[in-house]
């Protein structure tokens, strides 16, 4: 399994027969000999030692050789020494010079041979740790990835029980599907692999890990981006092969929505990446008539997805400025929303009315607070950053879209649920208008006029700050 490799340590003394005089003791070494036997011993650049990674993976080897030796087939712990030393080639391995030598050595192939063969869920776990860190490199992942052996066996351990083992697969697995080079040999070896389906379901239905779920959401994430045609596959087929049991049976959709339910609690900014995946969906035909239709789950991620949105997120007493820290969850979780009340028209609520009149708002409050620092010279990083302004202007373009969808659409009931509504003050409802204007005009005259038959004042006050006029006896706005 390993190359073969000169001891760099070993004496390269002449025997005594090669000697022509040995009538003194030999002269010390010259100056520098240790220096430069050091120099030799290290991994690249680094200070890490080639003798001490030889050593360490050669009684890697023997633990497992002594785990398989053993009759019991039981779980088997690491001892803390033995720990110790894989966890230090574990931290090692995020050193490209490291990462390169262990290629050479053929670790890859070291390593997968003890994950076949080992008792020790830790001792899994770490060997999966050190290709992953490994993977983080162009030129070793490339290399990693085409041994499909490894790829095999890595796909097969998202059925593992071991949630740090789960983990750590799903970040190699993620890191090499992240990677343009690679991404289409792991995109075909997953739509190979049918289980995959299966154990990612299975594992957002079933975990309670936070870190976990965040994982699996981000590889699910990253596949549906990287691959349409995979995403559409993992919609139409059957996530397991069934044995009657109505629990195994859930699809791909439903056991997103499970997971992002039980990341809400603990870990809000986690729904980022579930919100866009649910979001994917609902950009194919596929996607869209799962989450829609009778049977699909479409009802429960629109009530999940608003309770976020009215509870959790950019609440009345938040400064708007909050914006910056929630676009991430916001943004997807709107566009599910909108593309849901599109095709489905499902009651949208006032206090979801109100969120979007907030949304539109504390952009608006946003953009003035960074014109304001613009033009007084006092821009700090944050608000220099030109990739999250854009971030931010995608999300009032998905909220403007939205709101103008309900706007146009709310009766005179639903106008006077808002106006009940203590914190949507003037302000907020000038503002918000403003931000739909002109493109969502039509919009704004509905709302417009039916505020001006319940809140005459109000609608007075909107009517003439954004300068509006209402269609009257074939008028024209103005």
């Amino acid at each position: 399994m390993t190359k073969e490799t000169n001891d760099v340590s070993s004496s390269n003394s002449s025997s005594p027969q090669d000697s022509p005089e040995m009538d003194r003791n030999p002269s010390p070494p010259p100056e520098g000999d240790d220096e430069a036997d050091e120099e030799a011993d290290a991994i690249g650049d680094t200070v890490y030692s080639k003798h001490w990674l030889f050593s360490t993976l050669t009684h890697l080897i023997q633990v497992v050789t002594e785990q398989q030796s053993r009759p019991d087939d039981r779980s088997q712990e690491l001892s803390d020494e033995h720990e110790q030393e894989l966890c230090k080639v574990w931290d090692m391995a995020m050193d490209k010079d490291v990462a390169v030598f262990l290629l050479e050595f053929k670790a890859p192939e070291i390593l997968l041979g003890v994950i076949a063969k080992s008792h020790s869920p830790r001792l899994t776990e770490i060997c999966i740790g050190i290709l992953g860190n490994m993977t983080c490199f162009h030129d070793t992942c490339l290399s990693i990835s085409q041994n499909a052996e490894l790829g095999a066996v890595l796909l097969l351990l998202l059925g593992d029980n071991d949630p740090p083992t789960l983990l750590e697969t799903c970040r190699l697995l993620l890191t090499c599907v992240s990677q343009p080079d690679v991404a289409p040999l792991w995109l075909e070896r997953i739509r190979q692999e049918t289980a995959t389906l299966s154990n990612l379901c299975f594992i957002m239905r079933s975990s309670t890990n936070a870190d976990l779920l965040l994982k699996v959401g981000e590889l699910v994430d990253k596949l549906f981006d990287e691959d349409e045609e995979l995403m559409k596959t993992w919609l139409t087929g059957p996530p397991t092969e069934g044995d009657g049991d109505e629990d195994t049976h859930q699809d791909i959709a439903s056991s997103l929505l499970e997971a992002a339910v039980q990341l809400r609690r603990e870990n809000p900014n986690a729904l980022e990446v579930y919100f866009h995946a649910l979001q994917l969906l609902t950009t194919v035909d596929e996607g869209l008539q799962n989450l829609v239709s009778d049977a699909g789950c479409g009802g429960e991620v629109w009530n999940m997805v608003c309770e976020v949105m009215c509870e959790d997120l950019c609440q009345p007493d938040d400064p708007p400025l909050i914006l910056q820290e929630q676009k991430g969850v916001l943004a997807p979780g709107l566009a599910l929303l909108s593309a849901l009340y599109s095709n489905r028209r499902t009651d949208f609520g006032s206090a979801l009315v109100a969120s979007l009149l907030r949304i539109l708002h504390f952009y608006s409050e946003t953009q003035q607070v960074l014109s304001n620092a613009e033009s007084e010279h006092k821009q700090t990083e944050e608000l220099r950053d030109e990739e999250k302004d854009t971030r931010l202007q995608i999300l009032a373009e998905i909220a403007a879209e939205f709101l103008s969808a309900v706007l146009t659409n709310l009766s005179m009931d639903d106008v006077l649920e808002l106006l009940k509504i203590d914190h949507l003050n003037e302000k907020i409802w000038v503002s918000a208008i403003r931000v739909l204007l002109p493109q969502y005009i039509s919009s704004v005259q509905c709302v417009v006029s039916t505020l001006s038959k319940v809140e005459p004042k109000l609608a007075d006050i909107i009517s003439r700050q954004c300068s509006i006029t209402l269609e009257t006896n074939g008028t024209k706005p103005g």
